[in-house]
């Protein structure tokens, strides 16, 4: 079926001012002023009211954090003691049951925003919790979103000189063993797949070196990315000098990750060297304004990074450290915090392509991100009509600079996921009173 988008008021393309035909999962043209569509139409959708952007790619959160949202015990803390906050909380309360309840809540809340990619850094896994991905998988396909599989790790606790909780911990041949039977059922690496897997260790102050070394070497067999956090704080460069004699990216290096499989989270305290570096060797970089902002981390420094190579995306991060899964939100946070480290040269379209085509790159992607012909049919549609757009100029500006946070129509793979807002075949008072239902464990004093 060929479904022409017509008459939008603005498409973040050239050449699409009268829209873009879909033909089953793909763009297969775009509609320039004054013209109509080169062949025959099946369907028509009358665009006239909405702005047309690329679905919205999510390259890191934590979907389990959305059951402890501005959780008494971690407000107002900084990274570290935010973690020492919240990990045995989550250690204790987090099950499959209510993983499947934060996920699929995350998820909605992204593809309300306008994500229709997404990746999630899911590596607690507690007794009790080892069909985490399996959860994933189910709720991603059920949303009908794309997502990155990002089977994640913890194998240091405190005891080991880590941050993490043991109860959270596993052993480096299980998580392994783990990875490879994620990898093995679902890591699709064929254009327009809708789920594939990457692997994770958490951070270098909560898994060894071995495991870093050992799935650097898995992934290369399976032909899967690789994710982890790092950069994020001072805290962590003193942790790595520490216990390593070096800093984080001469770590990375150490440990075989510095290679274009590889993208990180926050990204935040490298120097001018490390930049180069990472540029040099291709590493993408997930920039978290809004959690950078909520901890206190510091400033990405997008700017240098991308001058010098490095593909940036943008992520929500944890609902624990945003309080949110709207990346549209996200996307105005980096825009506002991008000023405030530059100057206002810093444009709304460096900041949503940051979270299209930068994070397309993240996650390995090149058949999403942008909207061009032949690339997937994945599209958010937003509306001007709220009071916060009116006297608007500029469309596309105005999404980012008035504060555009919901999409009204969304597509993904050539299918509608959102309609008037809402998205299909999920009743949201039910979700929120579930959720909010589980969450309330999480409010309980160890």
């Amino acid at each position: 079926m060929r479904l022409w988008l017509k008459d939008p008021i603005a498409v973040l393309a050239d050449g699409a001012e009268r829209g873009l035909v879909v033909e089953g999962r793909r763009i297969v043209e775009l509609v320039g002023r004054g013209r109509e569509p080169a062949m025959p139409v099946d369907a028509v959708y009358d665009a006239g009211r909405h702005v047309i952007i690329p679905g919205l790619v999510n390259t890191h959160h934590h979907m389990f954090q959305t059951l402890t949202r501005a959780h008494p015990d971690a407000i107002n803390k900084e990274l570290f003691p935010w973690l020492a906050a919240l990990f045995p909380i989550w250690a204790r309360h987090v099950k499959p049951d209510n993983l499947r309840l934060a996920t699929r809540l995350a998820l909605t809340e992204l593809l309300m925003s306008g994500c229709t990619t997404v990746s999630d850094h899911q590596y607690l896994f507690p007794p009790g919790l080892e069909s985490a991905m399996d959860i994933q998988a189910e709720e991603a396909t059920a949303a009908g979103m794309r997502m990155t599989l990002t089977r994640g790790s913890l194998n240091m606790s405190v005891e080991d000189g880590g941050n993490a909780v043991a109860e959270a911990t596993q052993d480096v041949d299980t998580i392994l063993a783990d990875c490879e039977r994620v990898a093995g059922r679902y890591h699709d690496a064929a254009e327009g797949a809708m789920l594939q897997v990457a692997f994770a260790p958490c951070a270098p102050f909560n898994v060894t070196k071995r495991l870093m070394v050992e799935t650097a070497k898995l992934a290369e067999r399976h032909g899967c990315r690789l994710h982890t956090h790092l950069g994020e704080t001072r805290d962590e460069d003193q942790y790595c000098l520490a216990n390593f004699q070096c800093r984080p990216v001469d770590y990375l290096e150490e440990v075989g990750w510095l290679n274009d499989r590889v993208w990180l989270a926050h990204g935040i305290h490298f120097n001018d060297e490390e930049v180069g570096r990472l540029g040099r060797h291709g590493v993408g970089v997930c920039h978290c304004p809004t959690s950078n902002m909520v901890l206190a981390s510091g400033m990405c420094r997008t700017r240098e990074l991308e001058a010098a190579g490095v593909p940036v995306g943008l992520g929500v991060d944890g609902s624990a450290s945003n309080d949110n899964s709207n990346l549209m939100e996200g996307v105005r946070h980096a825009l506002m915090i991008g000023r405030l480290a530059y100057d206002a040269t810093l444009s709304h379209t460096d900041a949503l392509r940051w979270a299209t085509e930068g994070s397309a790159r993240c996650l390995g992607r090149t058949d999403i991100g942008r909207i061009a012909p032949g690339l997937q049919a994945d599209l958010a549609l937003f509306t001007l009509d709220e009071l916060r757009f009116s006297g608007a100029g500029d469309p596309i500006a105005a999404l980012v600079l008035c504060g555009a946070h919901r999409a009204d129509r969304v597509m993904v793979a050539g299918a509608w996921r959102v309609v008037d807002g809402l998205p299909l075949h999920l009743d949201i008072a039910e979700l929120r009173a579930q959720h909010g239902a589980a969450a309330r464990a999480f409010l309980e004093r160890l």
